[in-house]
């Protein structure tokens, strides 16, 4: 795939991105299309989002459970970035009008205290490099209609990331083992799914270690003040106008999120 090609593909993710207007899987048309120049779609991508002012501050991992892994044919994560303008307020209502067919999972978002630098980082790495973690919400959404996507078109679509909203109480890892913190995930007063820590690649620890070691594969490293959202502890949740959504962590605390129309 050339980079004209590339670019284009980037420029129409945005561009869907900007007019809520999904667009024809990448896949359908460039069946071919490899993980690498997928990233290298992102990329260009975000660099469109930065030139409209957007501010990095994070970055997120997803496929990280074995579900998810299993329902794209995937044996490992991907990853995207956060910009500022991805990011809401917890109380916050979230307006459908501002996504396209969202969808909710329930995270472990790690602050970064110190920068993380592949290959060879390890789980203690990470935590020893952590400020603290907080319970969050990703909202994930597709600019691929109908979420008929492979893992090449997630990739090159920022990790169909949407918006993250994170709880204003960072916990110390000190005292806590993730792998069996417990989550309670809620809609309206359901309880919709149960999961702990461990769903995340064994420990969502582990989840960051990769995505550091990946970077680096680039050229790239984690920095201290990083968001990290480690990956979803359940299967995505799918939302519509109306719905309230609280995901209860166990010594972590909870997080919630209203939709309106």
């Amino acid at each position: 795939m050339n980079e004209k090609i590339i670019a284009e593909l980037a420029q129409e993710l945005y561009n869907a991105d900007l007019g809520r207007n999904p667009i024809q899987a990448i896949t359908e048309r460039y069946p071919d299309i490899s993980y690498e120049e997928a990233y290298k779609v992102q990329l260009i991508g975000m660099k469109l989002r930065l030139a409209d002012g957007h501010v990095i501050v994070g970055k997120k991992i997803g496929l990280t459970s074995k579900a998810m892994q299993n329902a794209l044919g995937v044996f490992e994560p991907d990853y995207g970035y956060i910009t500022d303008k991805m990011m809401a307020f917890e109380g916050e209502p979230i307006s459908m009008a501002s996504l396209i067919l969202p969808k909710i999972e329930p995270e472990i978002a790690f602050i970064l205290k110190s920068d993380l630098s592949g290959p060879g980082v390890t789980v203690a790495d990470v935590l020893q490099a952590t400020a603290g973690v907080m319970p969050a919400i990703e909202i994930i959404d597709s600019r691929v209609k109908d979420w008929k996507i492979k893992i090449q078109d997630t990739i090159a679509d920022g990790a169909s990331i949407g918006r993250i909203i994170v709880s204003g109480k960072l916990s110390p890892v000190d005292e806590i083992d993730l792998r069996f913190t417990g989550l309670v995930l809620e809609k309206n007063g359901e309880v919709v799914a149960t999961a702990a820590g461990a769903a995340v690649l064994g420990h969502p620890a582990n989840a960051v270690a990769w995505l550091a070691n990946k970077l680096s594969q680039y050229g790239m490293k984690l920095e201290a003040g990083d968001i990290v959202m480690s990956g979803s502890l359940t299967a995505a949740c799918q939302v519509a106008s109306g719905d309230n959504i609280r995901a209860t962590f166990d010594r972590i605390g909870s997080i919630s999120a209203r939709f309106i129309k």
